[in-house]
């Protein structure tokens, strides 16, 4: 069986962001990338499935500049097997990826496509689904646990009422949650071993895809800061203020 996931390269989830001056984006001159942390869950839940001897081959894909095979390089070091890397500088939206992972998929033939819930620079959360309606493949979204069985596969997931098992069809697409593993550190042997692993670099009319944005980002700005709070003497004054001032209860 076949695996393939989908990483992005984001700016790293410690890194404070800062908006441009003109408000067009965020800054990302000098400022730490890494991948999504989603990403990340999607890519140890592969290698666990290998280690299961659920999954015999692992394919990372990453859309996006040349240095987005750096991220490609993390998840070869965690346990993939080989990298595909779909380069462009053009701004990449979620129908685009979906589009391009499409004819990946054609091509490579997996079984199970797992890959983040959303990422954290746009959290748009669309991808897997948009790919699952082009392949006509099942799908398991926000999944906490997964578990293969044969043709089939059992997917835990997290919804607002609390849990939900599906019992799906391979081949089918994965979107992972926070609490689906926790990724493990790649080893410096694991490392160099990655240097010699093969990425295959490809351009998007490789695919015959095009990925022309359908979305214009009109500005970006800063939430607003937090007013300083109160402090106030006693209970009665706290639900005076609560219903006649902030109007909440």
């Amino acid at each position: 069986m076949k695996a393939l996931v989908a990483v992005k390269r984001v700016v790293d989830y410690n890194v404070k962001v800062r908006v441009k001056s003109d408000n067009s984006g965020i800054e990302l001159t000098n400022v730490k990338m890494s991948m999504n942390p989603f990403d990340e869950i999607a890519v140890e839940e592969a290698i666990r499935l290998k280690e299961a001897n659920k999954i015999d081959e692992i394919i990372v894909v990453s859309i996006g500049t040349k240095q987005s095979q750096e991220t490609i390089r993390t998840a070869l070091a965690m346990g993939a097997d080989r990298g595909i890397l779909i380069e462009t500088e053009t701004e990449i939206q979620p129908l685009s990826v979906a589009k391009l992972l499409k004819v990946v998929c054609d091509e490579e033939k997996p079984e199970i496509v797992i890959l983040g819930k959303q990422a954290i620079d746009d959290d748009a959360n669309q991808t897997g689904q948009m790919l699952s309606a082009l392949l006509n493949w099942s799908q398991g979204t926000f999944a906490s646990k997964i578990e293969i069985d044969g043709n089939n596969l059992m997917v835990t997931r997290e919804i607002d009422g609390g849990l939900e098992t599906l019992k799906l069809a391979l081949p089918s697409i994965i979107t992972t949650d926070l609490r689906l593993n926790e990724p493990r550190y790649a080893s410096l042997p694991n490392i160099m071993k990655a240097k010699k692993k093969p990425i295959e670099e490809k351009k998007p009319e490789d695919y015959g895809v095009d990925i022309t944005p359908r979305l214009t980002t009109l500005k970006v700005v800063e939430p607003p800061k937090r007013e300083a709070g109160m402090i106030v003497e006693s209970i009665s004054e706290l639900v005076d203020k609560l219903k006649n001032e902030a109007k909440v209860i």
